[in-house]
């Protein structure tokens, strides 16, 4: 996860804690990010950079199928057509 998002995120929590307890608001954004990060990395989060890296890289493969798919059925073709 991206660092500013866990670091922003973990400050809106700690500013929305109580007035009393805001004295320990700089622990708390601590403690909030560490667990943000540890619980975003048991997730196994990817970015969205990532994410869209590999559905490009699907939509290559699902095109390089249907043209095999496509090859293998007119060679199938060929071969029952001639016997």
């Amino acid at each position: 996860m991206d660092a500013k998002f866990i670091e922003d995120l973990a400050r809106k929590l700690a500013a929305n804690v109580p007035g009393s307890v805001r004295v320990i608001q700089a622990d708390l954004e601590r403690n909030f990010q560490a667990l943000l990060a540890s619980t975003f990395d048991k997730l196994n989060l990817v970015t969205r950079e990532e994410f869209d890296v590999q559905r490009k890289v699907l939509e290559r493969t699902r095109d390089k199928l249907t043209a095999l798919e496509a090859e293998l059925a007119a060679l199938e073709s060929r071969q029952s057509g001639g016997n």
